[in-house]
C-alpha cells in the first residue's frame, strides 16, 4: 500500500503541474495575442452596434487584408486616445474611386473594380454624396464605415495623406470568427480538467496511504 500511495502522489504532482502550466501558458497567450472592445458609436453598424463586444487580434496594419474590420489610435486626427473601429477599403498601392452608379447602385471602385460591401448599411456604399478620388500609399489604409451617411472616416481628412491611415497605428483586427477565441476557451477547460484531476490523485494518494497502528494501552492488574 505504501508503494501505491508513493505513486499515486508522484501522479499527482505531476498531472497538477501539468494543468497549471497549460493553464498559465493558455492565460499568458491570450492575454498578450488577444483584446476586446466595446462599441460605442453607429458608424459600424448594422454590423456592429453600440454596445456590442468585440474581440480582436493583436496585430500591426501590415498584414490586414481589403474588408478587414480594424482598430487604430489616431489622436491627433480625432482628439482621444481611445481606439477608433473602420473597415479596410484599400491597403498600400490600391486606387479607391467613389462612387460609380447612384443609391443603391452606388458602389466604391477599387483599382477599376466594384468593391462588393453587403455589410454597408441599407446598401448604401456612397452615404454622403461625397466624391474621392484616393491612390493609398505604401504602408497606409483607406479606412470607412459601415454607415456610410454617419462615419467620420478617411473621407473627411483628404488634407492628411488623402485620409489614409498609417498601417503603424493600427492595434488590431476585430477577430470575425470565434474559433480561435473557443479553442482559447477550450485550452483552459483542458487546464482545469487536468488540474482537478491532480486533486483526486492526491485524495487517493492519502486513502491509500498505510494506517498506523495504534498499540492498545497496557492493563493493570
Amino acid at each position: 500500500m505504501a508503494g501505491r500511495s508513493r505513486r499515486l502522489g508522484l501522479a499527482a504532482l505531476v498531472v497538477g503541474l501539468v494543468g497549471l502550466f497549460l493553464g498559465g501558458g493558455v492565460f499568458v497567450y491570450g492575454k498578450e495575442a488577444y483584446g476586446g472592445a466595446v462599441v460605442q458609436s453607429t458608424s459600424m453598424s448594422p454590423t456592429y452596434k453600440p454596445g456590442d463586444r468585440v474581440f480582436y487580434e493583436r496585430v500591426d496594419g501590415t498584414g490586414v487584408r481589403r474588408g478587414d474590420v480594424v482598430l487604430f489610435s489616431a489622436p491627433d486626427r480625432y482628439g482621444f486616445e481611445a481606439l477608433v473601429m473602420w473597415r479596410v477599403v484599400g491597403v498600400g498601392g490600391d486606387h479607391v474611386v467613389c462612387c460609380t452608379g447612384a443609391g443603391a447602385d452606388a458602389r466604391v471602385t477599387v483599382n477599376g473594380q466594384p468593391f462588393e460591401e453587403p455589410y454597408v448599411k441599407d446598401g448604401d456604399a456612397d452615404g454622403m454624396h461625397r466624391a474621392y478620388d484616393v491612390k493609398v500609399p505604401r504602408g497606409r489604409l483607406f479606412l470607412l464605415g459601415d454607415h456610410r451617411a454617419n462615419s467620420m472616416d478617411s473621407r473627411f481628412f483628404a488634407s492628411d495623406h488623402d485620409g489614409t491611415v498609417s498601417v503603424s497605428a493600427v492595434q488590431g483586427r476585430v477577430v470575425a470568427s470565434r474559433t480561435e477565441l473557443a479553442l482559447l476557451g477550450g485550452g483552459v477547460l483542458v487546464a482545469a480538467v487536468t488540474v482537478l484531476v491532480g486533486l483526486g490523485l492526491g485524495v487517493a494518494s492519502l486513502v491509500a496511504r498505510p494506517r498506523r497502528t495504534v498499540p492498545p494501552w497496557p492493563t493493570r492488574v
